[in-house]
């Protein structure tokens, strides 16, 4: 099983989300549950049409790393 990172952001109307690793797949919602289950759906619809025109399918190869700031 591959593991992407999902990055979610706040907009002024909801949520936005991309997967860094999979260029061009993108999906937005009202709530961070919905964003995350448009992402789902995104996501599969994305992979199934990279394997329908026989691109590869990207690696993940990006994580999570948080800085924290000092006061």
């Amino acid at each position: 099983m591959k593991r992407y990172l999902l990055a979610i952001e706040k907009t002024g109307t909801g949520y936005s989300a991309y997967l860094p690793d999979l260029p061009g797949c993108v999906s937005t919602g009202s709530t961070e549950d919905e964003v995350e289950k448009n992402m789902n759906e995104a996501v599969a619809l994305h992979v199934d049409g990279l394997r329908e025109s026989g691109e590869l399918i990207p690696e993940p190869n990006r994580y999570p790393f948080y800085v924290e700031l000092q006061k």
